[in-house]
C-alpha cells in the first residue's frame, strides 16, 4: 500500500468508560467548575452555577480526563448557559485523582431560540499535535446534543474521513479529535455528524461555520 498523503492521528481519544458522572464525584467536578466561573471577568450580574450541572461523557487524551458540562443560569441580562470542562490527571493504577483543571465561559445564544439547529455544539481546543514539514492540527474536545431524533453515535470528520466517534448517552456526547488542519493545502476543519441506528446520517455541522456564525467560538 502507497504512503498515506494525510497521515494524521486518528481515533487518539480513549472511549468513554465511567459514563456521566454523578454523586460526590460530580460534586467535586462541580467544585472546580464553579471556580472557573468564578474567575469570568464579564460574567453578568445575578449568575451562577446551579446545583444540578449537566455532565457530558468523560474522554482521555494527553495524560488527562476531560468532562465537559454546560448548566443554565438566571442573570440581570437573561437567561445564560455556562459551559466548559473539568479535567484531572489519569489516576495510576487505584491511585486518586489529582490536579483538576477547569475553564468556564458563557453564552446567550440558546438552542431553543434557534429552531433550525439540529446539533448544540461547544468546542474548546485542548492541545496540538504537529506533523512533518509544518503540518499540525489543534487538538479539540467537542461536545454536544442532538436537536434531531433517533440520534445514537456522532462522530468527527475531516474531509470525510472519520478521525472519532462515539455513541450518544443520555442524550449526550463528546469527541476528540484534529481540527483546522494547517499546510494540507486547502484549509481542512471538522464537521460533527449525528447517525441513526441504521447508520443513516441525521444532522452535520461544521465547527468552522459555528465559529463564523455565532460568536464567541465554542457555542453553535
Amino acid at each position: 500500500m502507497a504512503p498515506n498523503p494525510r497521515p494524521i492521528p486518528r481515533f487518539i481519544a480513549d472511549t468513554n468508560q465511567e459514563g456521566i458522572a454523578g454523586g460526590r464525584f460530580a460534586a467535586r467536578l462541580r467544585e472546580a467548575f464553579v471556580e472557573a466561573v468564578a474567575a469570568i471577568a464579564d460574567l453578568p450580574a445575578g449568575a451562577a452555577v446551579p446545583e444540578e450541572v449537566d455532565w457530558f461523557p468523560e474522554r482521555t487524551w494527553g495524560g488527562r480526563v476531560w468532562i465537559p458540562c454546560s448548566a443554565r443560569t438566571e442573570s440581570e441580562e437573561g437567561t445564560l448557559e455556562l459551559y466548559g470542562h473539568v479535567s484531572y490527571a489519569l489516576p495510576v493504577g487505584e491511585g486518586d485523582t489529582t490536579d483538576f483543571r477547569a475553564t468556564a465561559d458563557f453564552t446567550d445564544v440558546l438552542a431553543e431560540d434557534n429552531p433550525d439547529w439540529k446539533i448544540d455544539l461547544n468546542d474548546d481546543v485542548i492541545g496540538r499535535w504537529r506533523g512533518e514539514n509544518g503540518r499540525a492540527g489543534a487538538v479539540t474536545l467537542v461536545w454536544g446534543r442532538p436537536l434531531v431524533r433517533g440520534a445514537v453515535a456522532a462522530t468527527a470528520e475531516l474531509d470525510g474521513d472519520t478521525v472519532d466517534q462515539e455513541e450518544i448517552l443520555r442524550d449526550r456526547f463528546t469527541l476528540v479529535a484534529l481540527d483546522a488542519l494547517e499546510a494540507y493545502g486547502d484549509d481542512v476543519f471538522m464537521e460533527v455528524k449525528l447517525w441513526s441506528r441504521r447508520a443513516m446520517e441525521l444532522a452535520a455541522e461544521s465547527l468552522y461555520d459555528a465559529v463564523e456564525e455565532d460568536e464567541p467560538a465554542g457555542e453553535s
